[in-house]
């Protein structure tokens, strides 16, 4: 029996479980002196990351350094809440057999609140202020910790990939939609309500193209793949001699072309390709521009399925970004390099993240 405090009946006392004294969520600004050590010293424990897409999720052991273990993938299941958490359970499941977990790193497209413990809103799942992190967290009995997916990739090529050793390092993650992440001084910028780094939202067309946001002119229906898919489409429905390899690579179906499409021809030499992939490089870089004038980072890194195309894309995306650049030739300009660790980056950054906050809190 424990002698309680004053209004407390007794009764034996009641000791949380270790893992759940463990609090998630981001280091505050307050913490950043300690938060660092901790990234110094690491744990050697390893960590579960899981990727949520459209179509699928991804699961993946990963160790101190980065390095991926083991991995497994699902269909995503519709858009069911309840059977999306039973597959993240059964992944975990699965891949803990053969490991000791330490703790689950969940990445997914959406906003979640500053705590990383309920997402406010998903766009391809039906999320809306969904407790999910406490809904794993008593189906797993681990830590957990919650992330939007462009962050984990952000922080994934920080701590690992193409920004390794950036004080100031901008991630842009390009595939259906634009995707942003920001490292500032070894933290993640969420911002003040934690919904940070929607860059595909900037509007950079006033009156242009309808975004799924509700907004119209929104960057990612410029410089996206979705984007790369429907000028594509648009130039090959109006029959353009030049768009010939296009239709053939479809079997003459135009509403079936797509980024991949495009970027696969222009990969292998098609004149027309290339032109589209250029289109969206120089409005890849001008966004670039917009954004070092207001954040002022060291380094771009430019991640996601679009990246595919490499420098097909991204030296027109460099030609823009020092065209457009506010102050240039007088000031330094941010390197923009493409990402290294490619479609596993939110994994690995999702379960780093969890393995970091973890120790923070342990």
């Amino acid at each position: 029996m424990h002698t309680p405090t004053p209004g407390q009946k007794p009764g034996p006392q009641r000791r949380t479980a270790a893992w759940r004294r463990r609090v998630q969520g981001f280091p505050g600004a307050s913490e950043a002196g300690s938060f660092r050590e901790h990234l110094r010293l690491g744990r050697k424990g390893l960590a579960i990351g899981v990727d949520i897409g459209g179509t699928k999720v991804a699961a993946g052991v990963v160790d101190a350094e980065g390095r991926i273990l083991s991995q497994a993938k699902r269909s995503t299941p519709g858009s069911d809440p309840r059977a999306v958490e039973q597959v993240i359970v059964e992944l975990v499941e699965e891949l803990g057999r053969g490991h000791r977990i330490w703790s689950v790193g969940i990445g997914a497209a959406g906003w979640m609140d500053l705590d990383g413990a309920t997402v406010l809103f998903s766009p391809h799942l039906a999320w809306r202020n969904e407790p999910l992190r406490e809904n794993l967290q008593r189906l797993l009995r681990r830590p957990v910790l919650l992330t939007n997916d462009a962050d984990a990739a952000g922080w994934a090529e920080w701590r690992f990939g193409a920004g390794k050793g950036e004080s100031r390092l901008v991630c842009i993650t390009l595939g259906t939609g634009i995707g942003g992440a920001m490292v500032m001084d070894g933290r993640l910028e969420r911002g003040r309500f934690g919904v940070a780094g929607e860059f595909g939202h900037q509007i950079i067309m006033p009156g242009g193209h309808r975004c799924e946001c509700g907004n119209r002119g929104c960057w990612e229906q410029y410089a996206s793949g979705n984007a790369l898919g429907r000028e594509a489409r648009e130039l090959a429905a109006a029959n353009s001699p030049v768009a010939q390899e296009l239709l053939k690579a479809v079997h003459g179906h135009a509403d079936r072309i797509t980024g991949v499409v495009v970027t696969e021809l222009a990969k292998a030499g098609d004149p027309t390709a290339r032109e589209l992939l250029e289109d969206v490089g120089e409005w890849l870089g001008l966004g670039l521009a917009n954004l070092a004038a207001a954040l002022d980072p060291g380094t771009f890194v430019i991640g996601g399925g679009l990246c595919d195309a490499g420098e097909l894309l991204v030296e027109p995306a460099r030609k823009a970004f020092a065209r457009n650049l506010t102050g240039r030739g007088f000031r330094p300009a941010a390197t923009i390099e493409l990402a290294a660790l490619g479609p596993n980056a939110g994994l690995i950054g999702a379960a780093d993240l969890s393995r970091v906050s973890s120790r923070m809190r342990s």
